[in-house]
């Protein structure tokens, strides 16, 4: 969802947290505790995925030795 300013609804909430100003010490912390958020986050996805797709290690493998890149067309 997103306002007139085209900020969403997250920035808009640390916006209004965050209005008086911020040691940097404070400031390093809270971007340490998102970046922890989401990382734990995207791990819960990726495992859901994993065993949804009964993956094995040799998939990984794979999925590591894959070239999946698009090549690029200098026209």
């Amino acid at each position: 969802m997103q306002n007139q300013n085209n900020l969403s609804n997250a920035q808009l909430e640390l916006l209004n947290m965050f209005k008086r100003p911020l040691a940097e010490e404070d400031l390093k912390a809270i971007k340490r505790l998102i970046t922890a958020y989401l990382a734990e986050k995207l791990n819960k996805v990726a495992d859901k995925n994993w065993e949804e797709k009964s993956w094995t290690e040799e998939d990984m493998k794979r999925l590591l030795d894959a070239h999946l890149r698009t090549p690029y067309n200098n026209k």
